[in-house]
């Protein structure tokens, strides 16, 4: 049996971003592969994930979580909302170190201590005769445009008054060396997986195309699906008005996530007298800006877990996602499976979702508030548009869009499990 380490470095919370959210339905999904007996594959699987303890939460005999307390966390830099994603930037996790040889693959999918911790380790096991572990990686985030949007906020809190320039030489300086970082990282796999054909185009001029593989996004269609009572229940739960449209926004709502284009869209619309209201899924340091922008129009529910997001997406009309930082934007997915018109960046990488970008989806072509407060605006004033770019969605991810299970067997478990012998045979993990 194959024992494969896939090592996410933020801590799995109930709220967590899509980067975890991710891995665990991969998990979910081996849990529900069949037996070797019965034809098969041989797969231990092992998501390592951080927490403030470490623990073992095991999904099946042969899939489980491993907990593991970072070395050096970032959780002292997180603004008071906690919306950012914490990790662990030490340049080595001795703990995980002592696990990691017990697996055959070892799967990296950010830039940070695991990551880090994995490649020198290879490194080392590398002038042993015996056979050392297979690195492969895969592209979930554009972490170096993200620190350098972060950067920026930790500047404007840490230089109080006007410092643009300060904040914006840290915050190049941040996003120059994490990348070239990043870039020597995916360097030592012998597989990088990435989410889009354009990415794997990209990447593939890097390091070669026998080296890059699609991984796609999967969806859960029993948990993302149109609900027809979800908007009562929406109204009756968090107060928002029922008798105009409901725009929704999930995510972090900070300017990586396009919040400020997003805002000031929604307020020309108010300006215009053209009545809908927003609700934001999600905390960020915009949070502020966006209630004073909208005042009664906006509805900021936090961060919610699956589930809850799962009936507040049914209940919505529109799901508007300006980001452009998004390798690829499942939350998207997931709205088009409940029944949303989605309204995205023309060239953003979200846009792969639709099938027929203007029918079952729309795009807006510049990064102009006015040009999004047409599209939205238009919407809003044509009901039966409206209806019919929502029924194509959710035709589009019934057809199209697949399932968590069909992305790990067609995608992931052919580079996991090459034809030969495992190496290894103590493949479970004990803390």
């Amino acid at each position: 049996m194959s024992s494969v380490a896939v090592l996410v470095e933020l801590v799995r919370s109930g709220t967590s971003g899509g980067h975890v959210k991710c891995w665990e339905r991969f998990a979910e999904s081996a849990t529900r592969l069949p037996e070797r007996t019965t034809g098969g594959p041989d797969l231990d699987l092992t998501v390592y994930f951080l927490g403030e303890r470490e623990r073992v939460e095991v999904l099946s005999p042969r899939v489980r979580y491993v907990m593991l307390r970072p070395v050096l966390s970032t959780a002292s830099l997180m603004s008071a909302d906690g919306a950012e994603d914490t990790s662990d930037v030490a340049p080595y996790h001795p703990r995980l170190a002592a696990l990691l040889p017990r697996h055959d693959v070892w799967h990296l999918t950010h830039s940070f201590a695991y990551a880090a911790t994995a490649v020198r380790l290879a490194r080392r096991m590398a002038r042993r005769p015996a056979p050392g572990p297979r690195l492969v990686g895969s592209v979930h985030t554009d972490v170096p445009l993200l620190a350098s949007v972060y950067t920026r906020y930790l500047a404007d809190r840490w230089l109080p008054g006007d410092h643009p320039a300060p904040g914006a030489i840290l915050a190049d300086r941040a996003e120059t060396w994490l990348r070239r970082r990043y870039d020597r990282l995916l360097d030592c796999c012998e597989c990088v997986l990435v989410p889009t054909s354009e990415g794997c185009a990209e990447l593939a001029r890097k390091l070669g195309p026998h080296r890059v593989a699609l991984l796609r996004r999967g969806v859960d269609h029993e948990r993302f699906r149109p609900d027809a009572t979800a908007r009562a229940r929406l109204a009756r739960e968090y107060g928002v008005p029922a008798d105009r449209p409901l725009v929704l926004f999930a995510g972090r709502l900070d300017a990586t996530k396009g919040v400020p284009l997003l805002t000031e869209s929604l307020r020309l619309l108010r300006d215009r007298g053209q009545a809908v209201h927003a609700i934001m899924a999600g905390s960020g340091a915009e949070a502020g800006a966006v209630r004073r922008s909208l005042g009664p129009a906006v509805t900021l529910l936090g961060q919610l877990p699956q589930d809850r997001l799962a009936q507040v997406y049914a209940g919505c009309d529109l799901f508007v996602f300006p980001s452009r930082t998004e390798t690829c934007g499942n939350v998207v997915a997931e709205a088009m499976a409940s029944g949303l018109a989605v309204v995205l960046p023309e060239g953003a990488r979200t846009t792969r979702w639709l099938a027929e970008p203007g029918r079952d989806g729309i795009v807006v072509r510049r990064d102009d508030p006015r040009d999004w407060a047409e599209a939205l605006g238009t919407l809003v004033d044509r009901p039966d548009l409206l209806y019919a770019v929502r029924h194509r969605a959710t035709a589009t991810a019934r057809a199209v869009h697949p399932s968590w299970d069909r992305v790990l067997a067609e995608d992931l478990l052919p580079v996991w499990l090459p034809s030969g012998p495992s190496r290894r045979r103590d493949s479970a993990p004990a803390a």
